[in-house]
């Protein structure tokens, strides 16, 4: 984006949004006589657990304004959940403290902004850099655009840049599946702490392992070494419950950051509503769900995965998470053009950063039937 006309107004430089150029595929992919099987975008369509929907609904006259911090029952319903779920101590000695946890309006809002809230940018002639994975999640990028900061895709045996101030890690990887274990994250962790870097783990596929497959939290203690300080750990409900809708994401760890995240979002009005609050809280009380939820996306990648094998595509990493890696060794808009004339919609991993040139992501979040359909469209 440019000047607007008459007014002097510029708007941050960013990239087009990826999915806009996705517009011909889609027509392509919809016109298939039994409708289109959309697995371009990680956007769930399970229902809503009833117990979550229960507590929102319970919660609709909510006339005053919520906490920015979000209720002493969510905060320790956080600590709590990551605890169970994932292995990271409850304990303060551990590292861990309810008075650390800052609910956010989804977890690409987080994403997108954390940079900024952090104060990173130009300084003394230099820009401050942020650091991410070679192939990642686009926001990590337009985050640091938004705050000024320099960019740098970073692969995983590389060393992070100077002037890194801040590092952006995804285990399970959107979009490979790709995971990092406890001496990849351990390792990255020290290094970002020898440079005075914070260290932000987006970690909004933790729940979801594929079959026999351990994740790890970077608040895990075989991680941080008993110390959270300059780590981030950034949890999203919209896959493990199906909270896409609500925007319901948290962020925890290092109690400093998070209370100096918590006086800017007070200032500038960044709160999650109440009801969506005590739906938060009853979700990361209840683990019965989840399960159903890890059980339901295995299932759908056990039809998936050798579909696209049969068809030719080698799939790659996708040990975890919503997503399958594939390649057919071609460009991927190619590969994206193939698939649209049978009707399944997938993203180009272009999307993602240029080593994904040659690959497409496909996501599980399709109806059973919708992944079969595919699967049968495939073998066709």
């Amino acid at each position: 984006m440019g000047t607007t006309a008459g007014t002097g107004v510029r708007f941050p430089a960013l990239p087009d949004f990826p999915w806009d150029s996705l517009a011909g595929a889609a027509a392509v992919a919809r016109g298939h006589p039994d409708g289109v099987v959309d697995l371009s975008v990680g956007t769930p369509v399970d229902p809503v657990p009833t117990a979550v929907g229960e507590a929102l609904r319970a919660a609709w006259d909510s006339p005053g304004y919520p906490q920015t911090w979000g209720t002493p029952a969510l905060r320790e319903a956080a600590v709590e959940a990551l605890g169970r779920r994932h292995g990271a101590g409850r304990s303060p000695a551990e590292g861990l403290d309810p008075d650390a946890v800052l609910p956010t309006v989804g977890s690409k809002e987080l994403v997108a902004w954390l940079p900024t809230l952090l104060g990173l940018g130009g300084r003394d002639g230099n820009r401050d850099v942020v650091a991410f994975p070679e192939l990642a999640y686009p926001t990590y990028e337009v985050g640091a655009q938004l705050a000024g900061a320099q960019p740098a895709r970073v692969g995983d045996d590389e060393p992070l840049p100077a002037g890194t101030r801040l590092v952006w890690l995804n285990s399970p990887s959107n979009p490979t599946g790709r995971l990092l274990d406890a001496a990849a994250l351990t390792a990255r962790v020290a290094e970002a702490r020898a440079l005075g870097a914070v260290v932000a783990a987006d970690e909004c596929y933790l729940a979801l392992p594929g079959p026999g497959v351990r994740t790890t939290s970077v608040l895990d203690p075989v991680v941080h070494d008993g110390s959270v300080e300059g780590l981030l750990a950034v949890h999203s409900l919209s896959k493990t419950s199906n909270l896409a809708g609500y925007r319901a994401g948290l962020v925890l760890g290092d109690p400093m950051l998070v209370a100096g995240l918590l006086q800017v979002r007070k200032h500038a009005g960044m709160i999650v509503p109440r009801p969506v609050q005590e739906a938060m809280t009853a979700a990361l009380r209840d683990d019965t769900h989840v399960a159903e939820t890890r059980a339901r996306y295995d299932g759908r990648r056990r039809v998936l995965r050798p579909a696209l094998e049969a068809a030719g595509l080698r799939v790659e990493h996708s040990e975890a998470g919503l997503y399958l890696w594939a390649t057919a060794d071609e460009p991927c808009r190619a590969t994206v053009d193939r698939l649209a004339a049978r009707g399944i919609l997938v993203a180009p991993g272009e999307f993602y950063g240029p080593a994904g040139g040659s690959h497409v992501r496909v996501a599980l979040t399709a109806s059973d039937e919708r992944i079969a359909a595919a699967a049968r469209r495939l073998a066709e």
